[in-house]
């Protein structure tokens, strides 16, 4: 194994590596005496259920009660206020926001999978993933698995993955209710909510729809977001299988980007060319699954079939357009088997996706990529409680393209893992593989001349420890990921092809990514309890023309504390902050994207089956900006302003 790199320019990975040896060292110590009491945590994102205390890596859950005390409006909204995870804006005003899990900028949605209710939903360009769409009053849980999720799930997850499951989709406790929710609030916010199950015997119906209406905080950025669900299912005590659709639409104005000097003057402005632009995104989802336990097997199948639509307009005429088209098939298996004192899971999988993208008119094109993959993963447990894991997957894929060479590439992913109990309330945890990406269809289409994309490789490690005690938990993670022909876009490079001579995607000399992550969970009484989240991170050019400087659009540390406070048994507080510290915008790294700190906090009142709110986003009514494109003469220009200070008032009805 490699030693950390150190730089003239920080030391942050020897401090890493000092903070985690010392911290190690405490745990032994502090747990002396402790007892676990916490509830096991199950969690999906392994593709069957697993108790997360005994996985060689991490993953961080939020449930649908964390979602509701919060009073988050989006799934990107719940990942970044409860988790700390770096977010940054998109173009659209319906709530999206960019996650970036363990530090790749502006890459961050290729290099980390999302799953909704077993689907993969990633697209194959640069599009992103739109989570906003998935309508909150149906979401059960939110997965965050940390590190490269590749043998699962493959190509693109060397970041993580976010797993999805709706209330649906979980198909546990089916009981009838309703669910109803009103929300009226600053920047002209409107918003309806409704959710409904019906269930009887084995059967049941899930129903929802959710329409939101904004002017947002800046001129020409008024949205309106629709949704709507429906999905039926049936189970016995060995059998479920379902079927679902689901479809959103997003209607935005597109207010564009700010210089400096205009975001100081006025950041809620937007400029004269860009006070007629408007942009549309509508989403399909429609599956079919089916789950069984036959003897020691665990079988399931996931089906989907999604479109995407997005249409760009200047004063009502359509500039830009294109039409997705995406199937997925994943069939998976587990044993389980008992031999003595020792147990073994074995999983099997095989995964297949379609995607295509029509993009009509006279310079259009028609862009599709096709992988298959298998994939199978053992794990052992010992009496002692010692567990070893050991995954493969390869994967195949195909792209083609109107105006690029097609391409056939085949992919390994590897990984090794152990969990080792030290006592009943601390254990250690290791991991060491390698994952991969294949160039998007975006990054295929614009390169230098004559250049042939690599594949993108990182070797991948991780080590962490866990330690639970009455009332509280803490796991603490450090990684490391060398990567080798990453993909991404350098705007320095000379590119005859380009309109300025400048800029193409390219495969960078050898990058490092690697920090150091820290949950914390701690009830300091019966109502009152804490939440911490920290990242340390690291992303460097390690050779090459930028040997030694920092990723741009990737924050260094990043930190989240959040208290929930009960003081009766119908009031409930719940407040957070997040702090983000400042990021580098361009190559050089000349310019920066400031450090910022916003406070959110929510007061609940509950009678019976109603709840009566009042939330309010960046309390402090802080001016920053999370997203911003260019740097001239160390002045960062090219920035999309966040939202001042916003008052929720809402109403929640519950049968």
């Amino acid at each position: 194994m490699k030693t950390f790199v150190t730089y003239k320019r920080g030391r942050a990975p020897v401090r890493f590596g000092a903070s985690v040896l010392a911290v190690f060292a405490a745990f032994p110590v502090l747990a002396q005496g402790q007892s676990a009491t916490l509830k096991e945590v199950v969690v999906s994102a392994t593709r069957f259920d697993s108790d997360a205390a005994s996985l060689p890596f991490g993953v961080s859950v939020i449930t649908k009660d964390d979602i509701a005390r919060a009073g988050v409006s989006t799934v990107n909204e719940a990942v970044v206020k409860l988790l700390g995870v770096p977010g940054r804006a998109d173009f659209y005003g319906g709530g999206d926001y960019g996650l970036d899990l363990r530090g790749f900028g502006t890459t961050a949605g290729s290099n980390q999978v999302v799953i909704v209710d077993g689907i993969k939903v990633n697209e194959a360009d640069l599009s992103g993933t739109r989570l906003a769409g998935i309508a909150i009053n149906t979401v059960e849980r939110i997965e965050v698995m940390r590190g490269s999720g590749s043998v699962l799930y493959g190509a693109g997850a060397t970041g993580g993955v976010i797993v999805i499951t709706t209330k649906a989709g979980r198909g546990v406790a089916r009981q009838n209710s309703v669910d109803l929710y009103a929300a009226t609030g600053s920047y002209g916010l409107n918003e309806l909510r409704a959710n409904a199950t019906l269930a009887s015997g084995g059967f049941s119906l899930d129903v929802a729809g959710n329409k939101r209406q904004t002017d947002n905080h800046r001129d020409n950025f008024k949205s309106t977001v629709d949704g709507q669900s429906v999905q039926a299912q049936w189970s016995n005590d060995w059998l479920r299988v379902g079927a679902s659709h689901a479809n959103d639409t997003l209607d935005t104005g597109l207010p564009g980007s700010l210089t400096a000097v205009q975001y100081e003057t006025n950041p809620s402005q937007t400029t004269a060319a860009n006070a007629n632009k408007t942009g549309s995104i509508e989403n399909t989802r429609d599956t079919l699954f089916a789950n069984a336990e036959l003897g020691a097997w665990q079988l399931g199948l996931d089906a989907g079939q999604r479109t995407k639509s997005l249409d760009s307009l200047n004063k009502g005429v359509s500039t830009y357009r294109y039409d997705i088209d995406a199937s997925t098939l994943a069939v998976r298996a587990k044993h389980g088997l008992t031999l003595g004192q020792t147990r073994n899971a074995l999983t099997l999988g095989h995964d297949q996706a379609d995607w295509k993208r029509t993009t009509p008119g006279a310079y259009g094109s028609v862009s599709q990529q096709k992988s298959s993959a298998f994939y199978v993963q053992d794990e052992v447990t010992y009496a002692s409680g010692t567990r070893l894991s050991a995954g493969y997957r390869s994967e195949n894929i195909k792209q083609t393209d109107t105006f690029t060479a097609g391409t056939d590439q085949d992919q390994a992913a590897w990984e090794l893992g152990l969990t080792q109990p030290i006592s009943s309330a601390w254990s250690v945890f290791g991991r060491v593989g390698n994952s991969f990406r294949l160039a998007n269809m975006d990054e295929l289409g614009f390169t230098l001349p004559g250049a042939v994309l690599q594949p993108q490789t990182s070797r991948d490690l991780e080590l962490g420890s866990r330690w639970k005690y009455t009332g509280g938990r803490v796991e603490l993670r450090i990684y490391r990921s060398s990567l080798a022909n990453e993909l991404g876009y350098d705007p320095t490079v000379a590119n005859a092809n380009s309109w300025n001579g400048f800029g193409a995607n390219v495969n960078f000399d050898p990058t490092l990514r690697q920090g150091l992550e820290l949950e914390a969970q701690h009830d300091l009484s019966k109502t009152v309890g804490v939440q911490l989240n920290l990242g340390v991170r690291e992303a460097k050019f390690t050779q090459g023309a930028h040997n030694g400087l920092t990723v741009p659009l990737v924050a260094g540390t990043t930190l989240s504390v959040r208290a929930d406070w009960r003081p009766a048994p119908t009031h409930s507080v719940n407040a957070g902050v997040v702090w983000v510290s400042s990021q580098n915008v361009d190559f050089n790294n000349a310019c920066t994207v400031p450090s910022y700190a916003t406070v959110d906090a929510r007061y609940a009142y509950q009678r019976r089956n109603v709840e009566l709110s009042l939330g309010f986003s960046n309390l402090l009514d802080a001016k920053y900006y999370t997203q911003a494109f260019s740097c001239a003469v160390g002045v960062t220009n090219g920035i999309y302003p966040e939202a001042g200070r916003a008052v929720t008032a809402a109403m929640r009805v519950s049968f």
